[in-house]
């Protein structure tokens, strides 16, 4: 008697084929689509983009605390004020005009200007100083206030003549203590440059080892 296949039984319990992927793995679970993510945060342990820093309010009392650092120490009250070359031109009283107005000649040459050179002789006035105060001292001492022309003057007048860059001294005379009062004078009168024109030996006595 031949045997009959049982007819599969279905059972209840039994759950039918589960969806699979075209992979063959089991699809995931739909995870929920994030909301839009604050453009100030950043991920961790990932830079986000820069923040702008917040105002920062300073009250007077910041300002007032604020000091300066320590400053740089004051220079010397030597170095503050340049101190001018003094060169010095051998020559006799009857020669030191001429060796002043030759100083003056080569200082012109060189490209100094004519209203930077002041000339004092401790003896004769120069003619051109002679000639200028012929025709009055507010004439002459215009042409001084101008400053655009050498200027000529005795050492009575170093006081009233203003500083200038060159100072030419001609010691062609005059009393014996005209040396020690015209030359220190003269040294305060030069920012730049003081030649003097003279005996060595008494000019070095006035102003010692500056020269």
């Amino acid at each position: 008697m031949p045997l009959i296949p049982e007819e599969p039984q279905i059972h209840e319990s039994a759950q039918g084929p589960r969806a699979t992927p075209a992979s063959g793995r089991t699809a995931p679970t739909p995870r929920p689509v994030p909301g839009p993510r604050p453009a100030a945060s950043s991920r961790p342990g990932r830079p986000g983009p820069p923040r702008p820093a917040p105002p920062v309010q300073r009250t007077p009392r910041d300002v007032a605390v604020t000091k300066p650092g320590p400053s740089a120490p004051a220079a010397p009250a030597a170095q503050a004020v340049a101190t001018p070359q003094i060169q010095l031109i051998p020559a006799s009283p009857e020669g030191a005009l001429d060796a002043a107005e030759e100083a003056v000649d080569l200082l012109l040459e060189s490209g100094r200007a004519p209203g930077d050179v002041l000339v004092i002789t401790t003896g004769e006035q120069h003619p051109w100083a002679a000639h200028e105060l012929s025709f009055g001292e507010a004439s002459y001492w215009a042409q001084h206030d101008a400053g655009d022309d050498v200027f000529y003057a005795a050492a009575s007048a170093v006081g009233r003549a203003a500083s200038r860059p060159v100072v030419v001294v001609a010691v062609n005379g005059g009393p014996d203590s005209a040396d020690a009062t015209v030359l220190p004078l003269a040294l305060g009168q030069a920012s730049a440059l003081l030649i003097v024109c003279g005996d060595p030996q008494r000019i070095n006595s006035v102003l010692g080892a500056g020269v």
